[in-house]
């Protein structure tokens, strides 16, 4: 795992892609911060760029520095999730612009896998983290599943977890307002 960690650190800080095992799916990774590595994950999905992408985390400390105001009710919801939860907030800042949705809003998900909750921590900045498939295509539950035009196209395949076989899940989704209302999304 150390090697994987170490080559994606080195692939993110140059604005590639990587391939890599989250809490949920594989799934295509950048530095969230970067708008040319941003593009470059719409082009390798072949996806329009009007889609917000969901970005991961390694700390509910570290929302406040990509979220103007992080409701209280999120916070709560992180803490009781039994399974991964991404958290749609309004007004994101310090993040690509290309990869916000409506209202600068952003998809948030902390990471509780150890291998995605070390890379973030060591990468020091958020990381895309959007499902290894081409836009259209159903998403791959296990790397062997991933599309070769996929692991073809980014710079980085993380080795860690290849072999697992145990089918994964996207996230829950739910779109948090700053007024505390909230929509299930998924």
């Amino acid at each position: 795992m150390e090697e994987d960690i170490k080559s994606c650190i080195e692939v993110l800080n140059r604005g590639g892609l990587i391939l890599y095992p989250t809490d949920t799916i594989w799934g295509i990774g950048c530095d969230a911060t970067n708008p040319e590595a941003v593009k470059k994950v719409y082009q390798l999905k072949r996806r329009a760029d009007n889609k917000a992408l969901i970005v991961l985390l390694d700390s509910p400390e570290h929302l406040d520095h990509y979220v103007v105001d992080v409701p209280e009710m999120a916070r709560e919801l992180i803490d009781v999730a039994v399974k991964p939860l991404t958290i749609i907030y309004e007004g994101a800042y310090n993040l690509a612009p290309n990869l916000l949705g409506d209202n600068d809003s952003v998809g948030i998900r902390i990471s509780h896998e150890k291998f995605s909750q070390v890379l973030c921590a060591r990468f020091g900045k958020p990381i895309v983290s959007t499902s290894a498939n081409l836009s259209g295509e159903p998403s791959a539950p296990t790397f062997a599943q991933v599309n070769p035009v996929i692991k073809q196209g980014v710079d980085y395949v993380v080795k860690y977890r290849q072999d697992d076989t145990a089918p994964h899940e996207a996230s829950n989704i739910i779109m948090l307002s700053n007024d505390g209302t909230f929509k299930i999304l998924r």
